[in-house]
């Protein structure tokens, strides 16, 4: 069996090792002329998605990039009031979940993918598909197509597989958050090992890392009734982000303005997640990962949740080559969770950038009371020991 995975992003990569390992021929087909080595900020990688890593063998060349070990999270007030902390999941003592640079975990994974004998095409956009009795033809930019038995649609929140599979989909959903974050190194914080710090800012939200040497890494979300386009927000420069977020920052603990003021570059995205969508299959296609149900950076389960959907479609591969039949039992499976997942996202931003004072008050007094109830580690549970236990028959 031959598959033809578009999108050579963390879903797209991590599928073709797993399809590998089902005894499936898979070549990626990546629109960017090379490994996004240097996009984006950094993401969390769950235990529940390190677990994946571990499964498929890419663990040590994963963490052989820039991570650092986040198994707690610690929420504080902007009046610098412990609210409570979080627990990201206990895989063992030696990889509990980690924050990494989503560049270098991309290149890590291309050059795992690589060497694994696995093919990677680049510059290679898709623009459509035909299905036939026996094989799917993807057609790319510049009349190039290419064969195949399946075709897995890794391309992401505005993948063009899915428009075609399924043309009746909503599009993207606007949370009404802006994301900037940065790298800075400074001297007046200390190290935070085995944490990142979480501010439910006065006006919006702000999270910290410090590793050993100073250098730390930091996002904020703000809000934004309207969607800025990508266009506007590459005119705003670093010193307007700057001057945005000092007002938006000015009655918070002091840290973040000075943070900030010594950034040297600043950039913004609009977070969007998801809704559900009516299929994630059909026929010989189906879609993985933000092209299925992406998810806001608020549930800190992106990346893991492709790595999932990854392991268990070759799983089901495994065990019934009849493309139809696998992937609906992929979905069958994977829906649920992936779902649940999102809208548990979509909660946890809504308090984000708070309307006024009113709900700030409300907010600061009832967090320390959700966290004791319902952010435990058990309560948790359902998120972080989720595992795929590849050696049982995909139910």
């Amino acid at each position: 069996m031959k598959a033809i995975i578009a999108g050579g992003g963390i879903g797209g990569l991590v599928t073709a090792v797993a399809l590998q390992r089902a005894g499936v021929e898979a070549t990626v087909y990546e629109t960017g002329p090379a490994p996004a080595e240097h996009r984006g900020l950094f993401l969390g990688l769950g235990v529940n998605g390190m677990r994946v890593l571990r499964d498929l063998g890419l663990l040590e060349a994963v963490l052989g990039a820039d991570t650092i070990a986040t198994p707690d999270m610690v929420f504080t007030s902007w009046t610098g009031k412990r609210l409570g902390t979080i627990s990201n999941g206990r895989l063992d003592a030696r990889t509990p979940s980690f924050t990494i640079m989503r560049g270098k975990l991309q290149r890590a994974l291309a050059d795992e993918v690589q060497r694994r004998g696995i093919e990677i095409q680049y510059g290679h956009r898709i623009v459509g598909y035909e299905e036939h009795a026996s094989a799917v033809v993807a057609r790319f930019e510049g009349g190039m197509a290419a064969a195949g038995d399946i075709l897995i649609g890794a391309d992401g929140i505005r993948s063009r597989v899915r428009q075609v599979l399924s043309p009746d989909a909503p599009a993207p959903s606007y949370t009404g958050l802006l994301n900037l974050g940065g790298v800075v190194r400074v001297t007046s914080l200390p190290p935070t090992p085995g944490e990142m710090h979480m501010v439910w800012g006065r006006r919006a939200f702000f999270g910290y890392t410090v590793r050993s040497d100073g250098v730390v890494w930091w996002f904020a979300n703000t809000g934004a009734e309207r969607e800025p386009s990508r266009d506007e927000l590459a005119m705003i420069t670093t010193a307007e982000w700057k001057a945005r977020l000092r007002a938006l920052f000015v009655d918070d603990p002091a840290f973040i303005s000075g943070l900030i003021e010594a950034t040297e570059e600043i950039g913004g995205l609009p977070i969007h997640d998801m809704p559900s969508i009516p299929r994630w299959h059909s026929g010989r296609v189906a879609l993985v990962g933000d092209a299925a149900h992406a998810v806001s950076p608020s549930a800190g389960q992106g990346a893991s949740l492709a790595l999932e959907d990854a392991l268990m479609l070759a799983r089901c591969l495994r065990d019934d080559r009849e493309p139809a039949r696998a992937f609906a039992r992929y979905e069958a499976l994977r829906r649920p969770r992936a779902e649940r997942i999102v809208a548990a996202g979509r909660r946890r931003g809504a308090y984000k950038a708070p309307a006024n004072r009113a709900v700030v008050y409300v907010r600061d007094l009832l967090m320390p009371i959700a966290f004791r109830l319902f952010a435990t580690e058990r309560t948790m549970s359902w998120v972080h020991d989720y595992e795929i236990p590849w050696d049982e028959k995909a139910a």
